[in-house]
């Protein structure tokens, strides 16, 4: 995927659908139906307020299906991100991202691949981590030949010192890692994000990311991926060349919340004022 040209800006800010427990989850509703039902609603709800605060992508993730398969999903729940993430894009044009939790980049794949969708989002594309769900690993190698054999252009976004996660390598790895995630993991974008949900990114970290792709002489784009918000927006994009925001843009600030069309709106007039 060509990055600027697929959001029409060098600087996009992306939106979160963070859905509810899908049917199966531990916290869904005891009627599955319902649970789809609730799901949907909000996707779509959340879908459109997004793009009238005027946000320049979104991403859709399981965010209420804690705790989380390490790796693999099973079959309905690809089945439910699919009919969530066809609601959102039968409700605007903006540019969609997929992604399957905890890191499941090959459903994410599958998912895009048919909605259309221009880009997935995996926690851990290269390296290993170790999360609440044990160690994770990643699987460039084999997302990437997904990729080419259902002959899609959707774009890999992948983390680097992912949120709720602790490296196995010795400290100091976390900027380096961006060499593997971007030149031999062939990521097409970079995410750098804080220790949690809704967790400012700690700047230093942030710059090194940044200048070890200079140093590697690469033009991936670094997106910061948590604890954006209309006071810091500007700053970060004085550095980064993006960011994902979720919690800062619902409603009370709340992650679990709706999305709140005027809180998208403050963000992305701050972040108009350097872009």
């Amino acid at each position: 995927m060509e990055f600027e040209s697929t959001f029409g800006t060098a600087a996009p800010l992306l939106g979160m659908v963070h859905l509810p427990p899908l049917p199966g989850a531990p916290r869904a509703p005891d009627d599955g139906r319902r649970a789809m039902a609730a799901a949907v609603d909000r996707a779509a709800s959340d879908a459109r307020a997004l793009d009238r605060g005027g946000v320049d992508g979104i991403v859709i993730e399981n965010f209420g299906d804690a705790p989380f398969y390490p790796d693999d999903v099973p079959p309905h729940v690809v089945a439910a991100v699919t009919r969530a993430a066809t609601a959102v894009a039968a409700e605007t044009d903006l540019p969609l991202g997929i992604n399957v939790l905890r890191n499941d980049a090959e459903a994410a794949l599958s998912v895009a691949a048919a909605v259309d969708a221009d880009f997935v989002r995996v926690n851990v594309h290269t390296g290993a981590r170790v999360t609440d769900q044990g160690i994770v690993q990643g699987r460039a190698h084999e997302t990437l030949r997904l990729r080419d054999r259902l002959g899609v252009d959707v774009g890999v976004f992948a983390d680097t010192d992912v949120k709720h996660s602790a490296p196995l390598t010795p400290e100091g790895y976390t900027a380096e890692s961006f060499a593997d995630t971007a030149e031999r993991g062939l990521a097409d974008a970079v995410i750098a994000s804080g220790s949690g949900t809704g967790e400012a990114v700690d700047a230093e970290a942030l710059e090194a990311v940044v200048a070890e792709r200079e140093r590697h002489g690469l033009d991936t784009p670094v997106l910061v991926g948590s604890g954006v918000t209309p006071e810091t927006v500007a700053d970060l994009l004085g550095v980064a060349d993006g960011a994902i925001v979720g919690t800062a843009l619902k409603r009370g600030g709340e992650t679990t919340a709706p999305v709140d069309a005027d809180r998208v709106a403050d963000l992305v007039g701050a972040a108009d004022a350097v872009r």
